[in-house]
């Protein structure tokens, strides 16, 4: 939630600032702004409420701001309303201390009281502007360093945060710390940056640092320092990130939701590539060995929304192929129902960026229980992936689109690599089984492209049922789980109230919605469930519902069931849902798009969930 830019070298800052706030509006955009300065000049802020477009408009693209040195930021509301008064940066009294900030204070209400007491007064409604003055509190009270000072308020502050921070006596200088919300920062030339995302300085450098949680830095013009929050300091290592700056751009297409859409293919191969070396599933770089693996009692895969979705499609899968039992948990609740875990289990952790909220807090409930820890995420270098006892990463590239969609299927396909690895080693599968299904997980990348063929399609379709209040999606076993993400997908980018069911569950309450021309989708790719499921979709249409069946080919009995189908080349039915949910990330983005939304930005929703 919410993004933080910082840049110190010889070149104008607002503009660098600008650009990264770009590429990170996907975070927040609720307001924006800019603190900027000149030498010794004074700091310079702009703000203003809505897109980043209205700071750019009032900036002149940041050319009415003079200054090489800056930090800026792109709301997403936690405390307070979005405002011009409630953006970021915030500042002290007499302007000598301006921050912006990620995160959740959650002791602001006693820190406040206490600044009040000591002559403070408050402008905003923000936890930020707390912070801010407490930091100013500090550096006035015992005349010291900018790292004592951050020093002494991070041991004051309870919560999440990642904290970038000008000071009036320190130009040149920007000092950044966190604690549980991610921030990078990355050296070039004579510069240095910092950001809440890779893509924000994806464009200026490569090798990046990652900060750790209570740890403070301090960026100058080409080189940064390391301190604890004993004020010692701190070696690092640089991490390369090997993601392709375009691919963090549009790159022609309309909306980064269409472009992601269509990297899937190539997404899906480098996974398969990075994790099967001729015949086998080599997961040596995650550092799990086969004997741990052999040794595993239970699963339990850990996730939040789509991740979560991955989850419910990989039970299925590891249950069938490798005969372990599987519960798929929902993160924000894992650690408040005091799970009870076997010591031989593993907890598998799902999550695109590596910081998402709850899934690292349920993370180190696992890890507080002693029970190994496997990561699955996208980003080199994150929180989880560092913490995890092992990672396996996920080959998507940068995802922009709030909405995910190449995420999920690379997800997808390291939870079908596990499934197939932990059989073989737990030898519940024969040698021609185990290389007949790794043929057909090769050949899904050129059979998803074959799915996105049909495009032209579903934007006709999409079309067409644009103005649904409501939209049902049904199916059994694997097919339900991609109808939980289709659905998803309709609602988060198109605001169309949309439930998935168990189609079995329809007469136990949910057939009483069906009403005339309500759209219904029914996913058919398991044979085993054909028969019931064209049952179900009986008792739907039967009530007045217009049916859109998705289905494999050759099914072509369905068309008698539903008024429209949309199908999908064969493969084997534990892997449908790869291709499957993609006519449903279709069906979402086109719907979106024919009612004029903001599809890469849905309102009231950020990429990452860096707050509980």
């Amino acid at each position: 939630m919410c993004g933080i830019v910082g840049y110190t070298g010889s070149e104008p800052a607002a503009g660098i600032l600008l650009d990264g706030l770009s590429k990170l509006e996907y975070r927040g955009y609720d307001s924006a702004g800019l603190a900027v300065r000149d030498g010794d000049k004074p700091i310079e802020i702009v703000k203003a409420k809505g897109r980043l477009k209205v700071l750019r408009e009032m900036t002149n693209e940041g050319e009415s701001m003079r200054g090489d040195c800056g930090i800026g930021h792109t709301r997403w509301a936690t405390h307070g309303e979005p405002s011009t008064e409630n953006a970021h940066p915030h500042h002290s009294d007499d302007m000598a201390v301006v921050a912006v900030h990620n995160g959740i204070i959650e002791n602001y209400v006693d820190l406040k009281e206490k600044l009040a007491k000591n002559g403070y007064s408050f402008y905003s409604e923000t936890d930020t502007e707390i912070a801010t003055k407490l930091i100013d509190y500090y550096y006035k009270k015992y005349r010291g360093s900018p790292v004592e000072a951050l020093a002494r308020a991070m041991m004051r502050i309870r919560g999440s945060y990642a904290l970038a921070v000008l000071f009036k006596d320190h130009p040149g200088e920007i000092y950044a710390t966190r604690q549980d919300s991610p921030m990078i920062i990355g050296v070039s030339g004579g510069a240095s940056y910092l950001a809440s995302d890779v893509p924000a300085i994806l464009k200026y450098t490569r090798n990046v640092y990652y900060i750790d949680n209570m740890e403070i830095a301090r960026l100058r013009k080409g080189g940064v320092d390391f301190y604890t929050v004993d004020e010692e300091p701190v070696e690092k290592q640089t991490v390369q990130i090997t993601w392709d700056a375009e691919a963090a751009e549009r790159g022609g297409y309309q909306h980064f939701m269409i472009k992601e859409i269509h990297e899937q293919p190539k997404a899906v191969l480098d996974t398969i590539n990075s994790l099967v070396k001729e015949c086998e599933i080599d997961l040596g770089e995650s550092g799990i060995s086969d004997e741990a693996l052999r040794g595993v009692s239970q699963v339990h895969i850990v996730a939040c929304g789509s991740a979560y979705h991955v989850g419910m499609v990989a039970q299925y899968v590891l249950e069938d192929f490798a005969r372990v039992p599987v519960r798929v948990e929902i993160a924000s609740e894992f650690r408040y129902r005091r799970p009870i875990l076997q010591k031989d289990a593993l907890v598998v952790i799902i999550s695109q960026s590596g910081e998402t909220a709850d899934s690292l807090a349920a993370l180190r409930e696992a890890k507080a229980q002693g029970v190994t820890t496997l990561a699955i995420v996208n980003v080199v270098g994150s929180t989880i992936a560092r913490e995890a006892d092992h990672v396996i990463y996920t080959y998507a590239g940068p995802e922009i689109a709030v909405a995910t969609t190449k995420a999920y299927s690379t997800q997808l396909i390291v939870c079908y690599l596990l499934a197939l690895k932990l059989a073989q080693v737990r030898q519940e599968i024969e040698l021609e089984a185990f290389e007949r299904l790794l043929g057909e997980l090769r050949s899904l990348p050129g059979k998803i492209e074959r799915v996105l063929e049909d495009e032209e399609r579903i934007q006709w379709f999409a079309s067409k049922f644009s103005n649904a209040k409501d939209a049902f999606f049904i199916g059994r076993g694997i097919d339900y789980a991609v109808g939980m993400e289709g659905s998803l997908k309709l609602k988060e980018v198109s605001y169309v109230h949309s439930e998935a069911y168990a189609a079995g569950e329809l007469k136990h309450g949910t057939i009483s919605l069906i009403e005339n021309r309500t759209l219904v989708v029914a996913i058919l790719t398991q044979q085993s469930l054909y028969e019931k499921m064209i049952s179900n979709m009986a008792e739907c249409k039967s009530r007045g519902a217009y049916l859109m069946g998705l289905t494999n080919y050759g099914n072509y009995n369905v068309e008698d069931a539903a008024d429209f189908t949309v199908y999908i080349p064969r493969t084997d039915p534990h892997f449908s849902a790869s291709l499957a949910v993609i006519p449903l990330q279709l069906m979402g983005y086109y719907v979106s798009l024919s009612k004029g939304l903001d599809v890469d930005k849905p309102r009231n929703l950020a990429k990452s969930v860096t707050v509980e």
